[in-house]
């Protein structure tokens, strides 16, 4: 089995190097990554300069760019044959709810389920998370079932690990995204030069965080798994709008 791994940390990131070692036990193991931390750069794709693929000692390919970039380059340039999986991560934090649509990690994962490859996207919650083994033996065992048992169709998954000891999860859950209250107001400051300067504000607390959401899952110790999908037709006012146009 062939995977090919990234994430949107960078190549130098402790959650790729616990990821690429545990899944290197089960499968013959690619990393494109990208050069430095690019969290938060969602499907962001660069297309008004030539990316550059380098490799680094520890034989990780990193490339300069996004990590859709990275995903992308890989499957259509630089690889020979098409992966059997795309995974992206270890995530050093959450990627639930409306942070699904910002995340560089989901979009990785994203690109590939996009070029026609199953794809896992995998996080470890928390703020400064520490189980990185535990979140790359539970990617392991994801690999290990889909090799007992194929995907029948592409999917795209969203993983969320408790930052816990392997023996103190409560399981796995299959979720929906939950959703976040609005994000905090922008942080205004000034630089040295005496000029404007603003920082994103923090995200915004959980809103809906009910039973079957990833927020609720993950807060009980069981891991999350959410499938994504990419229409975003909203077909609930589709005719609406053909009203409002006068359809």
């Amino acid at each position: 089995m062939r995977i090919l791994l990234s994430n949107d940390d960078g190549y130098f990131s402790p959650g790729l190097q616990a990821l690429a070692r545990e899944l290197a036990k089960v499968a013959e193991i690619t990393v494109v990554a990208p050069e430095r931390d690019r969290s938060g750069a969602s499907n962001s794709l660069t297309l008004d300069r030539p990316l550059q693929l380098r490799r680094a000692p520890s034989g990780f390919y990193y490339v300069n760019g996004t990590p859709t970039d990275c995903v992308h380059l890989a499957v259509t340039g630089m690889l020979d044959m098409q992966p059997d999986m795309v995974i992206s991560g270890i995530n050093h934090g959450a990627n639930m709810g409306d942070d699904t649509v910002y995340s560089g990690t989901v979009a990785a994962a994203t690109e590939g389920f996009l070029l026609g490859v199953p794809s896992l996207a995998v996080s470890l919650v928390g703020r400064s998370p520490t189980q990185f083994d535990t979140a790359a033996r539970l990617a392991r065992e994801m690999v290990e079932r889909v090799q007992r048992s194929p995907f029948t169709e592409p999917l795209l998954l969203n993983m969320n690990v408790p930052d816990l000891p392997y023996e103190a999860l409560q399981g796995t859950r299959v979720t929906r995204l939950g959703k976040r209250h609005r994000a905090e107001p922008a942080i205004r400051s000034t630089n040295p030069r005496g000029e404007q300067i603003f920082w994103i504000g923090p995200v915004g607390e959980a809103a809906d965080a009910g039973e079957g959401t990833d927020f609720h899952a993950v807060a009980n110790g069981f891991v999350s798994m959410t499938p994504l999908q990419i229409d975003l037709t909203h077909t609930g006012q589709i005719a609406g709008v053909q009203d409002w146009l006068g359809q």
